[in-house]
């Protein structure tokens, strides 16, 4: 893969402001497991994710970073205290629909009814509004025409749950790698997840799996092009699981799945915050507001 080497020093990159988000789910949640661990059990698994979510709002303190926690309604029902310190730290609080069931599952009335379900336990547990989404394992994609328009007629001022590329689980490989608006006469604007180019390739490099088990170089290569040859924000996410190295193993899960999933657990919270403290980030609500309007003014 032709990116630049270790050594190489990039010049200062501009004042661009990348999106940073965290999918708020546990480790037994997971696209991995979904055909290991019934929906059925899952009261019967562990539940790690507050003391992840600390964590996460930990290494956010120490770098002086607020992000977006896109929010299972599953999860928040079970440790309100979480939703209440995310809020009160100063990041924004998303949803992640309820039980991180694919978009593609559903029909518009179960999405509807999804969409509002979650977003009502996050707004009584966490007193804000809450106006951003993002769909489970980025399942908004060209079987979903009226997701977008649902989204649109629920008042959510933006997504990020479209990921521009080919892969196993997930992907819209047509759809446009930067910030566009889904719905005609509609103000609300879709922040897919990041990509890279390499020649007329897109490479995945928003986060997640990639970032974590990928060497740290490419990501700073990935971010850094979208920031200086593209001059655009990078959205990236992660998981609170993801830096909980101590967390149960599935041994009935398909190797594919345990090695994506286990991978580097242990190098996780150090990757992260040199991430954090090599480039700007904020919050996807503020990314999704500039972005709005360099769409508007681009059309005018």
């Amino acid at each position: 893969m032709d990116f630049a080497p270790a050594h190489q020093k990039f010049p200062p990159e501009p004042k661009v402001v990348n999106g940073l988000s965290v999918d708020v789910e546990d480790w037994f949640q997971v696209g991995a497991f979904e055909n290991t661990i019934a929906r059925a059990d899952w009261d019967g698994c562990e539940l790690r994710v507050e003391r992840n979510v600390e964590a996460m709002l930990a290494l956010f303190d120490r770098a002086g970073v607020k992000a977006t926690f896109f929010t299972l309604g599953w999860v928040a029902e079970r440790v309100p205290q979480s939703i209440r310190a995310i809020v009160e730290a100063g990041h924004e609080l998303a949803s992640h629909g309820y039980d991180h069931q694919r978009v593609f599952t559903f029909d518009r009335v179960q999405f509807a009814e999804d969409l509002r379900k979650s977003r009502g336990i996050l707004e009584d547990l966490g007193g804000v509004k809450v106006t951003g989404y993002r769909a489970p394992s980025f399942s908004i994609d060209a079987r979903t025409p009226w997701a977008h328009e649902e989204l649109a007629a629920q008042g959510y001022s933006y997504s990020s749950s479209v990921a521009p590329i080919a892969h196993d689980h997930y992907g819209w490989r047509d759809a446009p790698r930067f910030a566009f608006r889904p719905v005609e006469d509609s103000d609300l604007v879709e922040l897919p997840v990041t990509t890279a180019m390499l020649g007329e390739r897109r490479l995945a490099a928003g986060g997640g799996g990639f970032f974590r088990t990928l060497p740290y170089h490419f990501s700073k290569w990935a971010i850094a092009q979208v920031n200086r040859e593209e001059m655009r924000p990078a959205i990236f996410y992660c998981h609170p699981w993801e830096v909980d190295p101590g967390q149960p193993r599935v041994a009935g899960a398909p190797l594919r799945s345990r090695l994506r999933h286990y991978t580097n657990l242990s190098r996780m919270e150090r990757k992260l915050e040199r991430l954090l403290g090599e480039f700007s980030w904020g919050r996807v609500d503020e990314i999704a507001r500039i972005e709005a309007l360099k769409i508007e003014g681009e059309a005018r």
